[in-house]
């Protein structure tokens, strides 16, 4: 027998229609992200596929500097939308403190799955930290959030050598249990089964060794998105990873991610302090 939801799941997620003038914003970031890439810092795009989307940009620390490690940003947009070129600008607050920022594009449904997403980004990190040495710091934004965590679960796609230099995972307003999107018309463009979102939820796997992991979330997100920062933390601290959570103030779901271009921000010394 079929379970029907009681909840209103699309609603759940909907994040634009909760927040005003929400419309205006991928246009905003777009200008945004454009004008930081014509000033002056070095941007270098590494292909780790055959697919067009399947480029990375490396955003370099000063000219003179050697970078203090690799420090990672994947983008959300549902696994449906946007690309590395809206984000550009918020790899500054790691990149003034000295670190090399890698933003990865990875192929977006209907034409992947999320689990094929999920190698692309490991294939990701995995070029740019043969490029940069040292220690490797993961941030991701809502389905980006989802990306990285998925990283430090016992199946993570990457080689245990790439793996065992992960420090620190800081999933922004990350979706750590996929399976209520079964309930959303959002997946009839994922074409998420039981099967796939159960694969595919960090909340639902161990972690791999470890790992040290961050959820964050804004204070004023819909409560689906604070639940789910809650409940990976609260199913690995069980399970020796070291967890924290954090909800950050009045801030929502596009407002949260704002302080990753400040160097000395409370979110970007989560990400790479």
């Amino acid at each position: 027998m079929k379970t029907i939801p009681t909840t209103d799941w699309d609603d759940a997620f909907a994040n634009m229609v909760h927040v005003p003038k929400s419309d205006a914003l991928p246009q905003f970031w777009t200008d945004r992200a454009a004008e930081y890439r014509n000033g002056d810092v070095r941007i270098e795009e590494i292909a780790y596929g055959d697919h067009v989307r399947e480029r990375c940009d490396l955003v370099w620390p000063d000219a003179d500097a050697t970078p203090k490690g690799l420090a990672v940003f994947v983008h959300g947009g549902y696994w449906m939308r946007l690309d590395k070129s809206y984000w550009t600008d918020l790899a500054e607050g790691a990149r003034a403190q000295g670190w090399a920022v890698c933003i990865p594009s990875y192929i977006l449904a209907p034409e992947a799955r999320i689990s094929s997403m999920t190698t692309q980004v490991g294939a990701a990190i995995q070029i740019a930290a043969s490029h940069i040495a040292g220690p490797i710091r993961l941030a991701g934004h809502s389905a980006g959030g989802h990306l990285v965590s998925r990283m430090i679960c016992e199946d993570t796609p990457l080689p245990a050598e790439t793996a065992a230099r992960i420090e620190h995972t800081l999933s922004i307003s990350g979706l750590h249990d996929l399976r209520p999107l079964l309930h959303t018309k959002m997946n009839e463009i994922l074409k998420l089964d039981i099967a796939e979102a159960t694969r595919e939820s960090a909340a639902l796997k161990l972690p791999n060794g470890n790992p040290t992991l961050t959820a964050w979330v804004g204070g004023k997100e819909r409560p689906e998105f604070i639940r789910q920062a809650k409940i990976l933390t609260r199913m690995w601290e069980g399970l020796d990873a070291e967890t924290h959570c954090v909800i950050d103030g009045d801030h929502n779901h596009f407002t949260v991610i704002e302080a990753l271009k400040e160097s000395d921000s409370a979110i970007t010394r989560a990400f790479v302090g």
